[in-house]
């Protein structure tokens, strides 16, 4: 079992720039993939951005180049360093990663998600 927890989204001007996180918590071997996926209104959720536990890492076409994922293995977090923000990134983000049970089966969870919004 494991929880995501995202914080950090919030209204910001086009341009700017939001810094998200996701803590991980629960009772598992070890986190595989780490990632961000984001859902706006009336369309499909799609990735952002991911990261291995060896830190490869792995962009939208959208978003590279101004967003940078980051994860912190010790704390069990992910962070999501968005710059140069623009209206088309408003959506809910919400953190995503594959679990590694005490069983060695892999589970994928998902966090509640957290809302950026990007005004023009």
């Amino acid at each position: 079992q494991a929880q995501l927890v995202e914080s950090g989204g919030g209204l910001v001007e086009a341009g700017g720039s939001l810094r998200l996180s996701c803590a991980a918590s629960g009772t598992f071997s070890s986190i595989n993939r780490m990632g961000w996926y984001r859902q706006a209104p009336g369309k499909q959720r799609e990735l952002v951005a991911t990261i291995t536990s060896g830190g490869s890492t792995n962009y939208a076409d959208s978003v590279k180049g101004r967003f940078t994922i980051s994860r912190d293995n010790a704390k069990i977090t992910v962070n999501l360093q968005m710059s140069s923000l623009e209206p088309e990134d408003t959506a809910v983000y919400l953190c995503n990663a594959m679990v590694v049970g005490r069983l060695g089966f892999t589970t994928m969870y998902w966090g509640q998600g957290t809302q950026v919004t990007v005004s023009s």
